[in-house]
Parts: C-alpha cells; sequence; structure tokens
C-alpha cells in the first residue's frame, strides 16, 4: 500500500477584523508570532496614485488571519497570499502590484502601482517598544531592512520615508480630543468623536483648566463649546500655553472679537490668538448639534492631516 502522504494544503487567506489602526496590526502580529509564526506587510512605494499613505500595515498570521490594508481593499487578499509564501519560506520578500507588476491580472482601480515589503516576523522586540512608546503618547519609530531582513526601533522621523536603503515608519498616537462644555454641542461632538475612535476627555465647568495641562499633548485637539466665553476662560488659557494642534471654539464673529480683547488684555500675542479656530468648524453657521459636530470633527481631522503629513 502506498504510504505518501499528501501535500498538506497552504492556509487560505481570510480577514480577521477591518481595523487600520497601527496600534491594532501590531497587536495582531505579537499575538500571531506568539502562536507560530506572522509576517508584516507594509506598504513601501507608490507609484501614481494610492488609496494609502506609506507606511499602511498588514499583519497575517500562519494560519491565513490577516488584518489590514495597503489598498482599498482589492489586492489585500493577495498580499496575505505572498505573505503566508513568505513565511513558509522563511525569507522576506518584496512585490509589486499594479502598474510595473508582474501580476497582469491585478489593476489597481487608482490606475497607480505600489511595492508592499513583507518581513516575515523572528521577535517581537521592536513592535512591542512601539506599542509601550504609543500607550506613554509618544511617537516612536521602526526601521526595515529589506538587504539584512531586520525590523528595529528607532527614533521616530520626522515623516515615513526611505533613507540609506532602509524604510523608516512614524507612528503617532491617536488624536487626543479634549472637550469643554456641557451643552448638547457638547454631548453630540463628544458621542461622534469616540465613535470615530478618538480618545476623548470630557471637562465640565467647574474643573477648570489646571487639571486639563496634564492631558494636552501635540496630539491633542482642544474644542471649546460654551455659550459663555468666560466658562471657557481657564482651559483656553491653558491650551494657548500648550501644544495642541487644534484649538477651537464655539461663537459668533463678534464674540470671538471680545476672546480676542480679553486675551490681548491678559498679554497673549497674535501668533497664540491665531492658534485659535473661531467659529469653530470646517464649514459655516450651522443650527442642529449634529451639523456642528461633524463641522468639528472635519475640521479636527484635517488639522492633523496638515501638522502631521
Amino acid at each position: 500500500m502506498d504510504q505518501t502522504l499528501a501535500p498538506v494544503a497552504a492556509p487560505i487567506p481570510v480577514r480577521a477584523s477591518s481595523t487600520d489602526d497601527p496600534a491594532e496590526l501590531l497587536r495582531f502580529a505579537i499575538d500571531a508570532h506568539c502562536l507560530g509564526a506572522a509576517a508584516l506587510a507594509t506598504l513601501v512605494e507608490i507609484r501614481g496614485g494610492a488609496a494609502r499613505a506609506l507606511g499602511a500595515h498588514m499583519a497575517v498570521a500562519a494560519d491565513g488571519r490577516f488584518c489590514g490594508y495597503v489598498s482599498g481593499g482589492c489586492i489585500e487578499a493577495a498580499v496575505a497570499a505572498e505573505a503566508l509564501l513568505a513565511v513558509k519560506d522563511g525569507r522576506d520578500r518584496t512585490v509589486k502590484f499594479g502598474d510595473g507588476s508582474p501580476f497582469f491580472d491585478i489593476v489597481l482601480p487608482c490606475g497607480g502601482g505600489i511595492s508592499i515589503a513583507i518581513h516575515v516576523l523572528k521577535d517581537v522586540g521592536a513592535l512591542q517598544h512601539v506599542l509601550d512608546r504609543l500607550e506613554r503618547r509618544q511617537a516612536p519609530g521602526l526601521a526595515y531592512s529589506p538587504e539584512r531582513q531586520t525590523l528595529i526601533s528607532v527614533d521616530p522621523p520626522l515623516r515615513t520615508c526611505w533613507t540609506e536603503g532602509n524604510f523608516l515608519t512614524v507612528y503617532r498616537p491617536r488624536t487626543r480630543i479634549v472637550l469643554s462644555g456641557q451643552t448638547l454641542e457638547a454631548q453630540a461632538v463628544a458621542r461622534l468623536a469616540e465613535a470615530s475612535g478618538y480618545d476623548v476627555i470630557v471637562r465640565g465647568r467647574g474643573e477648570g483648566g489646571r487639571v486639563a495641562a496634564d492631558t494636552i499633548d501635540p496630539f491633542t485637539a482642544v474644542v471649546l463649546l460654551h455659550h459663555d466665553i468666560d466658562a471657557e476662560a481657564a482651559i483656553l488659557e491653558t491650551a494657548l500655553h500648550s501644544p495642541a494642534f487644534y484649538i477651537g471654539a464655539l461663537g459668533s464673529t463678534r464674540t470671538h472679537q471680545r476672546r480676542v480683547e480679553r486675551l490681548t488684555t491678559l498679554g497673549f500675542g497674535q501668533d497664540d490668538i491665531r492658534r485659535i479656530k473661531a467659529p469653530i468648524g470646517m464649514f459655516g453657521p450651522t443650527r442642529d448639534a449634529t451639523s456642528l459636530a461633524l463641522s468639528v470633527l472635519a475640521d479636527v481631522a484635517a488639522a492633523r492631516l496638515v501638522a502631521y503629513a
């Protein structure tokens, strides 16, 4: 009787989650590595248009589960399949998709092309270092060397890029919203911000600005939604002394003029005062809380992109 064993079928790629949060992807990769083996796929080159930014990740477990995005969703299964081959071979690989790719049957809707570097994880110390720094709301970095097939933690670069043969990825803490106000508008902004995955801290009128000073970092937006500018005074002054990337305040143009006069009297300069977006929001006057919340968070998102492009 022939005792030859049939070849073991390769795992079929299956999406495990729809998240694109880098911290969640790195946790997935760490867990998968601890269970057996895993690969981290990274968008390292864009030719023409692309749906994702340089440094976008996918994490792929040896059993076929994957999460993350390096495109709009059209090639992720193919990337996972390539990652599984890399894990099987125990060697990194770089694969091109779209323009300039050998895969003629895979066309990117944007018409461009991308290159994905697939790293077979040998250890997860560098990934854990990134998570630890993000937990402390500090910006970490990773350096990937295709030649050495290594991934190490480094000081964060100003932006994700190639340098001296290494691909450097910068990670930044998720947006924090420090929200001051007990209005209907404030409640709507808080709900929408939480649904968007932001870190939301709500300050009531009686808490003052001193407490908020400990929570405002360079990745924080301060949103002031008071109908009385006296109620915002303490936290606004704290925000102006902070590295917050966005400061916005509710009120009309006339109300803001009163705000400017008060701040000028307190010794704040024009550069400080120009940091305040007032009237707050991306689009014009709104007449309902939901529209205002959308306007405010769109403005915050746009400001973050400008600050950390």
